[in-house]
């Protein structure tokens, strides 16, 4: 969340920079010298910065939104938040009934012991995993692309109740 702030702020303040810089540019032609020369200078001087801006520009702007900051919160938007925590021998999600085509975030955690949380498609092929660990929230972000019925099972051997530890997501249309 603080990266957030701090990389609006940054642009914020970038573009506030740069407003002033365009103006200073603009309006330093004022130098006492005779009109002729004064508007002479000014307009080749306009035109050179008008040049440099519309260059600069898209170079700029590609720069900003490839950037890890600008990726992480034009993906943030619109994300369904999921917490899913793993106990022995079952899951604990906050929430059974997901979107289609939105990005989900899981945050992944354990109570007790090390899980595997794995996404199982309706045909029972391994879509994504991470692990759920004590102390620890690992991000696993998906998009389904189809409704269904999707099912997490542990992929880490956790105990004798293993086998059991099985959870279902109801991927809808909206």
């Amino acid at each position: 969340m603080y990266q957030q702030v701090a990389w609006i702020v940054s642009v914020v303040l970038i573009a506030l920079l740069a407003i002033a810089f365009i103006y200073v540019a603009a309006h330093s032609s004022k130098n006492g010298d005779s009109a002729k020369v004064a508007a002479a200078t000014g307009r080749w001087r306009n035109r050179l910065l008008l040049g440099v801006t519309l260059l600069c520009l898209p170079v700029v702007a590609y720069t900003l939104t490839t950037l890890p900051y600008a990726r992480h919160a034009i993906s943030n938007m619109g994300v369904v938040e999921v917490q899913a925590k793993g106990y022995q021998w079952y899951w604990v999600l906050s929430q059974t009934e997901l979107p289609v085509g939105r990005p989900i975030e899981f945050q992944v955690t354990s109570a007790d012991v090390n899980h595997g949380f794995a996404i199982y498609g309706p045909d029972m092929k391994i879509l994504t995993q991470t692990q759920g660990m004590p102390g620890v929230t690992n991000v696993l972000r998906y998009t389904f692309e189809q409704p269904g019925t999707y099912k997490i099972l542990c992929l880490e051997y956790c105990g004798v109740g293993h086998h059991t530890m099985m959870s279902e997501l109801h991927v809808v249309a909206q």
